[in-house]
């Protein structure tokens, strides 16, 4: 990839890298388990939603920091070897990149994670990708540096992943507001019903709302009144962990391909359910070929 040139999406906040421990169910206090599986990758919703772009073809760029470390310097390989843009991460001297420790009990199917910060984030190194690129999505992290930045302006869309609360959250200008159902419920009142939800963050200003919902699939309301359902794609699933950062890379590359909106949820539905088939978040995310098999209606045994 030729650096900062003909970029098409912009990926702005956490980067990490992660150790997952599969294990028959959580210890107790001073417990020693047998882990059936342990891994370590790279993770962080906006890094790992740039993996997803590129990996279906999008030229994509991430804008995040890094520590001058070990873990930072594999971050950092990581997303090069996916073909994603680096030349906006800044690297800090004598700071620890973030991390986490995931531990995924596989009989439940939940998950418990420690994790450590990343060092305040810094978008100068990449400003002037923000400033021309068509598309720019930030995480919880990247929200507040790029919105106090001025630097996405009109003609460009701004995508927010906002499954994480966001203080301070300002949705006038959001060209893509992404929440999950329970965040709106969360920010609107619990109890209403997801028609109910989604026109009420239209309400804040956004131009397009779109809210998971987990097996129920996902939902989306634009401005101009036009709305779209659809259901989650069935999947034996290892581990969830990752899955909502793989919708939103997803999501971005539908609009970046300028697909229909009901198209547009059905391609994110698939690619996050397929990537849950890892215990990581990147490991089985799937490439365009595989999403556009599993969108193929199968035949009609009839012939009908």
């Amino acid at each position: 990839m030729v650096h900062g040139q003909g970029v098409e999406a912009v990926f702005v906040g956490v980067a990490t890298l992660d150790a997952i421990a599969l294990v028959p169910s959580f210890p107790h206090p001073d417990e020693r388990v047998v882990a059936d599986e342990v891994v370590y990758a790279g993770g962080g919703p906006a890094a790992t939603s740039a993996v997803v772009a590129a990996r279906h073809g999008v030229r994509a760029a991430f804008v995040g920091t890094v520590g001058d470390d070990a873990n930072g310097r594999a971050v950092l390989a990581g997303l090069e070897a996916e073909g994603v843009d680096v030349s906006g991460v800044t690297v800090v001297a004598d700071a620890a990149t973030a991390a986490s420790v995931v531990v995924v009990d596989r009989t439940r199917g939940t998950r418990a994670i420690c994790n450590r910060p990343a060092p305040r984030l810094d978008i100068t190194r990449g400003a002037a990708l923000i400033a021309r690129a068509p598309v720019v999505h930030v995480d919880h992290a990247g929200w507040e540096p790029v919105h106090r930045s001025g630097l996405v302006q009109a003609g460009q869309l701004l995508s927010v992943d906002a499954g994480n609360d966001i203080p301070g959250f300002d949705a006038r200008g959001v060209g893509l507001h992404v929440p999950t159902v329970e965040a709106l419920a969360r920010r609107h009142g619990a109890g209403r019903s997801v028609e109910d939800l989604l026109a009420a963050s239209l309400a804040e200003g956004c131009d397009t709302v779109v809210a998971t919902d987990g097996s129920r699939g996902s939902y989306a309301l634009t401005s101009t009144g036009r709305s779209a359902h659809a259901p989650a794609h069935r999947v034996e699933v290892l581990s969830t962990l990752g899955a909502g950062d793989v919708f939103h890379g997803a999501l971005v590359t539908a609009v970046v391909r300028d697909l229909p909106l009901e198209e547009q949820l059905a391609y994110a539905n698939v690619t996050a359910a397929l990537s849950c088939r890892g215990l990581d978040g990147r490991s089985r995310i799937p490439d365009l070929a595989e999403v556009l098999e599993a969108l193929t209606p199968a035949p009609d045994p009839q012939g009908s």
